[in-house]
């Protein structure tokens, strides 16, 4: 399993927004700088982040990206989802893809409960969970 640059981004700048003072928008570049990604690769992660009402963005002075959220009630699976990052752990477990091998593969069925499980844990840690640094157990 990899998460994808796009993905851990995406965690690091929803972190940034949720810890900002009021909630204050935050421009781009600012966010960018602080997180020491480009500007141009943020934009299209906040593109997708904002299409799926996790963020919104109020132009002009004072403007920038805040949270559409509260920091308890966002899962990273729904940041996960926002940006289409996949984690697969077999092509069997990719949505859409259907194994030639399911029916006589026998870790078949681990795959899919471990992808499962994976699911399931990232649908459990919100960011407020992350900013506490506190994680459920398996």
């Amino acid at each position: 399993m990899r998460i994808t640059t796009k993905g851990r981004y995406a965690i690091r700048a929803v972190l940034r927004l949720a810890q900002a003072e009021e909630h204050r928008p935050i421009p781009i570049r600012i966010l960018a700088a602080q997180e020491g990604i480009s500007p141009e690769f943020l934009e299209q992660i906040f593109f997708r982040l904002r299409k799926s009402g996790i963020i919104n963005s109020t132009r002009g002075p004072g403007g920038g990206f805040r949270l559409m959220k509260e920091a308890n009630d966002l899962t990273l699976m729904e940041i996960f989802d926002a940006v289409e990052e996949g984690f697969f752990l077999s092509p069997c477990t990719q949505d859409g893809e259907q194994c030639d091998r399911e029916e006589r593969c026998l870790v078949h069925g681990l795959w899919e409960h471990t992808y499962e499980m994976l699911q399931s844990y990232f649908g459990a840690i919100t960011i407020a969970d992350v900013m506490a640094n506190r994680y459920p157990h398996l």
